[in-house]
């Protein structure tokens, strides 16, 4: 027992001391629904106010990451345009120190588990890293090769696969709507990859349970951003982006959900500076991980009946359009479904999901996967899913309410799957 806690106390402080430190930060919720305010705000995220929470124009609660160096300036700037506010972290990194913790030991004890377990195991009480994404879709595909086939869609700026699983009990015979999902573009948003995950390892590992799912087939990238995803955990807890090279600038990195070809660049929501959370890139579809989404899309874009990107936080529903506040021709049905959605996860479980058009709800935001998919591809059901975040425990919810998030969303996907084999 003693060798086990000097092991755990040893790899703990060796993680720690590999990753940058939040010391000293802190982190507010604020709240407001007026339009200027919320432009001023978007310029905050210029000078380095870290916004954990979308941008909103319906007064729901905004977490917000305030480095050192800015927290005399900007709490006086909400005093001085009476934004609420008020300290929900008084200190980022004991809040990281905690999560990389409960992460290691949850990490080791699977680790030891999966030893002795000869096929796929799908182990929910951690994050998983890159590596045991990748080894665990390999492993379904060589048990279950009349269920998924899994392939490389692309690799990233570092070179790492992009897989993706397609599942259908039909060999993709063309019967069937097809469902299109990715997750983790954004690589802080542990949370995201963990939900498609979970929907692989239901529908394959348990589909005679599951047998409803499968009356459409499925296309899954889990994993779009591997290396902004595993520098995340070696590194940076709260990268976001992707880790390419910006040419003439010392930042890297592209925000992927800003680097969709429909209406790139155009409106407020993004940023040309390289050194921004939501620097749209160079050129459209210049992100490789983009690229990979975009080409796996265009393969079975004729089938696609419903695409869905997987994001937190928020417990949100979002759709087309989001480049401007304008409604898609298509916005009743997808406003229709988004409401049975969110009632079959209210009813389930008690989480209430809003629902609505992205950039009326929140905030313009052009360039973005579910835009790309309607506007380019004519997929006329295209959702941003906003999973449940981590209130005052983090960004993400610890690793022990993995299994309620994705439960909970899996109700969701239930609901949208039985709409489209129902519908098409």
């Amino acid at each position: 027992m003693r060798c086990t806690f000097l092991f755990f106390a040893a790899l703990v402080a060796l993680t720690t001391a590999s990753q940058r430190s939040y010391d000293g930060y802190q982190v507010m919720t604020i709240k407001t629904d007026d339009s200027q305010k919320l432009d001023m705000l978007f310029q905050w995220q210029e000078q380095g106010i870290d916004f954990w929470d979308n941008l909103n124009s319906i007064g729901r609660p905004m977490r917000v990451m305030i480095p050192p160096n800015l927290q005399t300036d900007f709490p006086a700037f909400l005093r001085d345009n009476e934004i609420s506010h008020e300290l929900t972290i008084s200190n980022v990194e004991s809040v990281l120190d905690q999560e990389r913790k409960v992460q290691i030991e949850s990490r080791a004890r699977a680790m030891v588990n999966r030893r002795f377990a000869p096929r796929a195991t799908a182990d929910f009480s951690y994050y998983w890293q890159y590596s045991e994404i990748n080894a665990y879709l390999r492993n379904l595909a060589t048990e279950y090769p009349n269920l998924v086939t899994v392939e490389v869609a692309g690799e990233s700026f570092e070179g790492r696969e992009i897989l993706v699983a397609r599942i259908s009990n039909s060999n993709f015979d063309g019967t069937k709507p097809k469902i299109f999902i990715d997750a983790g573009i954004h690589a802080r948003e542990w949370i995201a990859p963990m939900a498609a995950l979970n929907l692989i390892h239901e529908l394959v590992e348990h589909s005679a349970d599951n047998a409803d799912f499968l009356a459409c087939d499925w296309i899954i990238i889990p994993s779009v951003n591997p290396d902004g995803y595993q520098y995340t955990h070696n590194t940076d807890r709260f990268w976001r982006k992707t880790r390419s090279v910006n040419q003439g600038s010392t930042c890297r990195g592209v925000d992927g959900n800003r680097n969709y070809g429909y209406f790139w660049g155009q409106g407020s929501g993004v940023s040309t500076n390289p050194c921004s959370d939501t620097f749209l890139g160079r050129q459209p579809h210049s992100e490789r991980e983009v690229q990979a989404v975009v080409n796996e899309m265009a393969r079975d874009a004729s089938g696609i009946r419903l695409y869905l990107s997987f994001h937190s936080y928020g417990d949100l529903l979002l759709f087309p359009w989001g480049y401007d506040r304008v409604y898609h021709d298509n916005h009743d049905q997808m406003d229709e479904l988004a409401n049975i959605v969110a009632d079959a996860i209210r009813t389930t479980h008690g989480r209430e999901y809003t629902f609505g058009n992205s950039a009326i709800l929140l905030y313009p935001a052009p360039g973005a996967s579910d835009d790309y998919a309607a506007g380019a591809h004519n997929i006329n059901l295209a959702y941003t899913v906003e999973l449940t975040g981590g209130g005052s425990r983090g960004f993400d919810l610890p690793p022990d309410q993995i299994v309620t998030v994705t439960q909970e969303i899996f109700t969701g996907l239930r609901a949208y799957a039985q709409y489209i084999a129902s519908n098409f």
